[in-house]
């Protein structure tokens, strides 16, 4: 297995901890890189709790909680972050909350798990392995109209209705089970191959997304995010596709804009309830890391501070 490369690792803590006493939230904690560094930025008094579907960085967290005292992990969704936080009598309000979306290095290294499309194993694809449907029951099952409306709108797949059609045929012959059996299922169905990317990567990033309700567990943290921030306190997020990125530039933007007032009514800068400022511009990965960790490619970090 491949070690993990946490992406933009040091960009995303410098940007995340201003102030070593704080009380900071790793919402994807993974397999503990972000969170390690955090905590190497942290005074005696300061806090952080970890968060993560995923049953293997549950037990890598365990350990670190400890190894450290000042850390907390709770096994959920970062959509819960209020209800987790509470669960473990965690210091609100939040000094900072980090993101790091998408699926880690370690998920899709193990071919058991089923995310990769370049390694045999079941068909899985879960975050959570306790809970939910796996990929496999969910082809299995799913109709035709359904399958081609997460192809599109999660994979912005533009072969949709071709690959899944492929796909029923097939499953009428034998179940799919395995990652490698969809992967060439859907590679002979997808009639245009871009360069430097397998014609498997859009279907099994849309089915990944919605298995693990990604995009709509997204939109429940921003939903209430700002309201669980101290003044001053920062949101750092790196996304690793367009829906995810688009989803939090377009939050950052109408936060620090405030409300939308017509132009011919008269209001204060007060009275426009802005309460984010973005921070810098959007940060990618250097050629270095890119060069290190091909991974990093895709990955956009934006930051935004709470006004008030």
């Amino acid at each position: 297995m491949e070690q993990h490369l946490t992406v933009l690792l040091n960009e995303a803590v410098e940007s995340l901890v201003t102030d070593t006493d704080g009380s900071y939230v790793d919402g994807t904690f993974g397999r503990g890189g972000h969170s390690r560094l955090v905590l190497s930025r942290l005074s005696s008094t300061g806090s952080l709790l970890g968060i993560d579907k995923d049953p293997q960085a549950i037990a890598e967290g365990e350990q670190l909680e400890i190894d450290d005292s000042r850390f907390r992990i709770a096994r959920g969704s970062f959509a819960e972050l209020s209800d987790l936080a509470e669960h473990v009598k965690f210091a609100r309000p939040f000094t900072g909350v980090l993101l790091d979306l998408g699926v880690s290095s370690p998920q899709l290294d193990q071919a058991e798990r089923g995310f990769s499309f370049m390694r045999d194993g079941d068909l899985d694809m879960r975050m959570d392995t306790d809970n939910g449907l796996s990929a496999a029951e969910w082809i299995a099952t799913a109709e035709e109209s359904e399958m081609v409306k997460v192809l599109r709108d999660y994979g912005e797949e533009r072969f949709a209705k071709r690959i899944v059609r492929a796909i029923i045929a097939a499953r009428e012959e034998a179940p799919i089970t395995r990652t490698l059996q969809l992967a060439k299922i859907v590679s002979e169905a997808n009639p245009a191959w871009e360069k430097h990317k397998h014609p498997a990567t859009r279907s099994f990033q849309a089915i990944r997304i919605f298995i693990n309700d990604e995009l709509t567990d997204l939109e429940r943290l921003l939903g209430n995010v700002v309201d669980q921030l101290a003044v001053g306190g920062r949101l750092v997020v790196i996304s690793f596709h367009s829906l995810e990125d688009r989803m939090v530039k377009r939050f950052m933007r109408r936060q620090s804009e405030g409300d939308d007032v017509p132009a011919y009514i008269p209001v204060t800068e007060s009275q426009r309830n802005r309460r984010l400022k973005i921070i810098g511009k959007a940060i990618k990965a250097s050629e270095q890391e890119i060069e290190m960790n091909p991974r990093s490619r895709s990955a956009v970090m934006r930051v935004a501070e709470k006004l008030a």
